[in-house]
């Protein structure tokens, strides 16, 4: 069962990276809306996962 969904989010991750690349190209509008939710989705992953990883990596205002 893990497995299932683990390989669900794969693909929902690959699909997302995918829609920001063709985006970047021109995509068509719905390319775009998928690109825009991918990019807020990581940007909250990377925010909520900062206190996790035991330190900062990055450059945070």
């Amino acid at each position: 069962m893990a497995v299932l969904v683990l390989s669900g989010v794969l693909v929902l991750v690959l699909g997302g990276c995918a829609c920001v690349v063709w985006a970047e190209r021109g995509g068509p509008r719905w390319a775009r809306v998928v690109a825009r939710v991918t990019l807020a989705a990581g940007e909250l992953v990377r925010h909520s996962g900062g206190s996790r990883s035991g330190g900062h990596g990055g450059d945070d205002d």
